[in-house]
């Protein structure tokens, strides 16, 4: 898992590579990647909104009560892995359409290692200063686009072209798993997961 991680980060190709020479891949495995790397922004988050917590402009700091943020950070952690297993399953349905073959495992397999850096850049959450976690953000999410279009053709064994569609009707499906995740944000607010806070 480690060196899954490291490779991504440092060595994306060579490490597509490698994992394109996998011929089966353990949903375990998969499952239990991107469950152990989504716990690092969720703990980060709980972590930084509960001891340290955050100030705007220069008013006070405030901060998350504990019962309140478990809450939240139990919501956040579990759809950061639902959205991967069902981007995985996309991955998966979308496969014959791009002429490969691929399987639900595989799909969710793509789908969270190109979400290491989103994962890994959720440690900010220690520190939560907006700019700073708003610059970070963006460039995890830019380097988690770059590493599915990288992998999606390593991985699926398909051109660069149509590995660039591919990509592209991935990312597509993110951007409306990312709009039902803020509206069920509100609906969940509304039902009683809104942040309570501290003095």
């Amino acid at each position: 898992m480690i060196a899954n991680m490291l490779g991504l980060l440092f060595r994306p190709k060579t490490q597509w590579q490698r994992i394109a020479e996998k011929d089966q891949f353990s949903f375990f495995s998969a499952f239990l990647y991107t469950a152990i790397l989504a716990a690092i922004p969720a703990y980060a988050w709980f972590y930084g909104t509960t001891k340290i917590g955050w100030s705007v402009g220069d008013g006070d700091t405030i901060r998350m009560t504990a019962d309140s943020a478990a809450v939240i950070v139990g919501l956040f952690y579990f759809t950061m892995v639902a959205s991967v297993c069902v981007i995985g399953y996309m991955i998966h349905w979308m496969s014959h359409t791009y002429g490969t073959d691929s399987s639900t495992v595989k799909g969710i397999a793509v789908a969270g290692f190109s979400a290491t850096p989103l994962f890994i850049a959720g440690a900010i959450g220690f520190v939560p200063v907006f700019w700073v976690a708003l610059l970070i953000g963006v460039s995890a999410v830019s380097y988690a686009v770059y590493l599915l279009y990288l992998g999606i053709p390593v991985v699926m064994g398909i051109p660069q072209e149509r590995g660039f569609l591919f990509s592209s009707a991935v990312i597509a499906f993110c951007l409306v798993i990312l709009m039902a995740i803020m509206g069920g944000t509100v609906i969940m607010w509304d039902m009683g997961a809104a942040p309570s806070f501290t003095d």
